[in-house]
């Protein structure tokens, strides 16, 4: 493949991805999906924001030091104390790049109160600045779209003459349209001295829905790189979805002749654990990684799929991660067959994280007739890596027509079990009144989400519960055959959380303190 035709990849799930309001995840959280991005392929990583809060320095220090093969990115504001703080955070990667971006559009002028001059020399000395601390400098003019185009040209042309290696063309509010996405960077390439020695990346969000087209569409006109989100988190509509791009390059490569180096086959494997830390459910109907994107009902699909895949369907599920059959686990299955099945959906665990996950599966096999993928993808994700002051140990739950609801809990407490019996307008709102009234706290209630793993009326529910307080933000999820059950885990879940955060938070930690950082 000629390298010409090659399309860089650039992940900001860690960063504008996890700006969507709610989507905040932990420390851990962060450096495990750093991690799994590295290990699929992707070829830059931005981060964080490292200015924004010591949580965000800390996490975006540690994913460079972790680092084997991605570039790894942090985000700076046209000052030089961000991007001095971004480069002592991304210094020690093995390939690291800066960031920095000023938004150009009238509007965008107009907040730090800067004229057209001012800005284009606000613009020549912090690219400058940054390129004197980094060989690999990446700026973006936010809201380009809405730029005017000589002045589009005029502060491109300073970036690039400021030493900038990679400029983004951010559509920040998905404002643009396919044909304008491709002619605005054809336009520049061919308008802008030095731009054909770098290269142009496309930014897009979905606001209108063309977030992918968008993007393709820059390709086309000669960009090489596309930032893009997994499950297209981000904020309002979301961003450009990573699973998108990289399957319409590699399904349409005869009208689209680039690729990337995305292994595709962990794309499903990363999307379900980005939904899960993030407490942001893939809908049914999502291309590529939605629940239904391989599913077939109509009589008519089924009988084509039948006769031959291809007459209804444009990729192969192992081409994105899934496998060819779900329905093979029972409870007659041993621990041999479990481990291997898992690692075919992508966890690898250790013995212990095994026998745990077994006597689940064990449990979950009896009361279900079938255990699916999604089963068993569930079970692992419970309760992963939190410190459980707050544990349930039993619960009953009285409820029905004319009958006031009543939950009846014990809950282990810093190992003290603590028991008691509460009303509520229905099961689950009896459930929650009755955690509370064990443990007391004053965090709001953002989130709550009920979502079915598989089909059938003992699938099991996978229950999100998102939390509030003082700015600090938890997502907890459980999973059982018991949607009360699940409600009442999840509930917990996402108080062990909320009280971990609260614990480990230095000033600031998790709370999006600075404003204006946005950069598409």
């Amino acid at each position: 493949m000629s390298p010409e035709n090659r399309v860089l990849i650039f992940d900001t799930t860690l960063r504008d991805g996890e700006q969507s309001p709610g989507a905040t995840m932990t420390h851990e959280e962060k450096l495990e999906i750093a991690s799994m991005l590295d290990d699929m392929g992707v070829d830059i990583i931005e981060a964080g924001f490292p200015i924004a809060s010591e949580g965000d320095f800390r996490a975006v220090s540690e994913i460079a030091k972790l680092s084997q093969q991605a570039t790894i990115c942090g985000l700076a504001r046209a000052n030089f104390k961000d991007i001095d703080r971004c480069w002592e955070a991304v210094q020690h990667a093995k390939s690291p790049r800066i960031h920095t971006f000023i938004g150009t559009s009238p509007l965008h002028r107009a907040i730090p109160n800067l004229d057209m001059d001012q800005m284009a020399e606000r613009i020549h000395e912090t690219v400058t600045h940054a390129r004197n601390l980094c060989d690999n400098v990446q700026w973006s003019p936010m809201d380009a779209t809405r730029t005017e185009w000589d002045y589009l040209c005029r502060t491109v042309e300073i970036a690039i003459k400021a030493g900038a290696t990679t400029i983004n063309i951010p559509d920040t509010v998905g404002y643009t349209a396919p044909v304008e996405s491709a002619d605005l960077i054809r336009k520049l390439i061919e308008t802008v001295p030095g731009a054909d020695e770098i290269i142009f990346a496309t930014h897009c969000h979905n606001d209108l829905g063309m977030a992918t087209a968008n993007s393709l569409a820059a390709v086309a006109g000669g960009a090489r790189q596309i930032e893009c989100t997994i499950n297209g988190l981000g904020e309002r509509a979301g961003n450009t979805a990573l699973e998108e791009v990289v399957m319409a390059l590699k399904v349409r490569s005869d009208i689209m002749p680039w690729h990337t180096q995305v292994d595709s086959r962990k794309i499903m494997n990363i999307s379900r654990r980005v939904a899960t830390v993030s407490g942001f459910p893939v809908q049914f109907n999502k291309a590529i990684v939605g629940k239904n994107a391989f599913a077939h009902e109509s009589g008519i699909h089924q009988d084509g799929m039948l006769k031959n895949a291809e007459t209804f369907e444009i990729m192969r599920p192992e081409d994105v991660g899934l496998t060819a059959t779900s329905l093979v686990m029972g409870k007659h299955s041993g621990r041999a067959a479990l481990r291997s099945k898992l690692k075919e959906l992508g966890f690898e665990l250790a013995d212990n994280q095994l026998n745990d996950v077994f006597v689940r599966f064990k449990e979950l096999a009896d009361r279900k007739k079938e255990v699916y993928d999604e089963d068993l993808v569930a079970l692992v994700r419970q309760n992963e890596a939190v410190e459980d002051r707050l544990k349930l140990k039993s619960m009953r739950v009285v409820c029905g027509m004319g009958v006031k609801a009543e939950a009846g809990m014990t809950i282990e407490v810093d190992g003290q079990d603590q028991s008691v019996t509460a009303s509520g307008d229905g099961p689950v709102d009896a459930t929650f009144n009755a955690v509370k009234a064990i443990f007391d706290h004053g965090a709001r209630l953002q989130l709550y989400q009920v979502s079915a793993v598989t089909e059938g009326t003992d699938a099991q529910a996978t229950v999100s519960v998102r939390l509030e307080e003082e700015g600090r933000i938890a997502t907890g999820q459980s999973a059982d055959t018991d949607t009360v059950v699940a409600s009442a885990k999840a509930y917990i879940n996402a108080i062990n959380r909320l009280l971990v955060r609260r614990k480990k938070s230095a000033p600031g930690e998790n709370v999006k303190e600075v404003s204006y950082k946005d950069v598409g």
